[in-house]
């Protein structure tokens, strides 16, 4: 097992239980209690737990927020979310191949995708998987990955990265746990980072949904950085420095539901 997959694992026991003991991580991993010793010590320097006597436990102040399920998600700021998905969703044209990662505000974009004909979707997200196989058009083709899933829904890790080493795609729609200056554009989990990452080498477009409220904030893996991004969609709440900023650094910034304003794009 990568240490990448241990750390995840590690991160995602600390989330459920509040502690993990080293001999109980040691036996779930397949590794020596030394090797756990290690992986503690790597995610504690990062901030992400507390080493203790015999194990880890989590660190309440840290600046990485808990990765929430993709339900309670969902719930999270619909309508900037909503607003977000119909605006990207003017980027597609029927017959095109498009990838679309995990998260809610992807998810909201793949509602308003479902009229669209033959459209080819590479996604890892189960719950678009199943909207599109539930609600969408005969003649749209649906690829989900494998790997390792995560609190979101969503395939990461090796065999998510090596189904999408095979394809190519016109657009890949990806959401970000946090959006800022030094730290691009970044998830909490590592495994799910990688896959992005695997994501973008594949896609002639780059698009990024992430609403206001992710502005400022550095998860533990950034997956990339403002340059590499063609095109973000986020809603009419980004502060103007904010924008002005963004504006400057990615291809093309569409703020959903704003007023046009020189040098920005209305949706």
């Amino acid at each position: 097992m990568l240490a990448a997959e241990r750390h995840s694992h590690i991160i995602g026991e600390l989330k459920q239980r509040g502690a993990v003991r080293i001999s109980s991580l040691a036996d779930e991993l397949d590794v020596s209690p030394m090797t756990v010793r290690r992986d503690l010590e790597e995610l504690a320097e990062h901030g992400l737990l507390v080493k203790v006597h015999g194990g880890a436990t989590v660190r309440p102040e840290s600046p990485l927020a808990a990765e929430l399920p993709f339900s309670t998600k969902t719930q999270q700021d619909q309508e900037a979310k909503d607003a977000i998905g119909l605006a990207a969703s003017e980027l597609v044209e029927p017959g095109s191949a498009i990838a679309l990662m995990g998260g809610s505000t992807v998810f909201s974009l793949a509602r308003h995708l479902l009229t669209i004909p033959r459209l080819t979707i590479v996604t890892n997200s189960l719950p678009v998987s199943d909207l599109f196989m539930r609600d969408g058009r005969s003649d749209q083709t649906v690829i989900l990955t494998g790997g390792l899933r995560t609190p979101t829904d969503s395939f990461v890790g090796e065999i998510a990265v090596a189904t999408l080493d095979r394809i190519n795609v016109d657009l890949a729609f990806l959401g970000a746990h946090g959006v800022d200056l030094v730290g691009g554009f970044s998830s909490p989990n590592f495994l799910e980072a990688e896959t992005n990452r695997a994501v973008r080498t594949r896609a002639r477009k780059l698009v990024i949904l992430a609403d206001a409220t992710k502005w400022g904030k550095v998860a533990f893996s950034t997956f990339a950085n403002l340059d590499d991004v063609d095109c973000l969609v986020t809603d009419s709440a980004l502060p103007t420095n904010a924008a002005n900023t963004l504006q400057a650094r990615v291809g093309q910034l569409i703020i959903a539901g704003c007023a046009q304003e020189p040098g920005l794009t209305e949706a």
